[in-house]
């Protein structure tokens, strides 16, 4: 398993990193994982809890309705962060994730205050 991103950091796109598997959603060392069935509410909890302690965040997801929910979820955690004077931007990107033995297409997002 390769090293994870620090903060701040820009992950190389092309760089594989393994995952085990891609539950609804759970924090990571900095990746915020989105399915399909994830709550767009409990996902923009998460990115704004992680941009309030860490001023960065990472958002991951694999499939159209796991980015749609991710999308979904950046735009409602704007609305969380606007009474904290905070208002955030995506830095989206493509990466290659194992999961089961199979590499997937993720798209993930970096997620930082303007």
């Amino acid at each position: 398993m390769e090293d994870q991103p620090q903060f701040g950091d820009i992950p190389n796109p092309a760089s594989n990193a393994s995952e085990s598997n891609q539950q609804q959603f759970e924090s990571g060392p900095g990746v915020i994982k989105v399915s399909a069935k994830s709550r767009s509410t409990a996902v923009a909890g998460a990115i704004a809890g992680m941009l309030r302690e860490r001023r960065h965040a990472e958002v991951q997801a694999i499939g159209a309705g796991a980015v749609n929910q991710a999308v979904k979820a950046l735009a409602i955690a704007r609305t969380y962060l606007q009474g904290d004077s905070i208002d955030l931007i995506c830095i989206p990107y493509f990466t290659e994730v194992e999961i089961d033995g199979q590499e997937r297409t993720a798209v993930r997002f970096i997620v930082e205050p303007r």
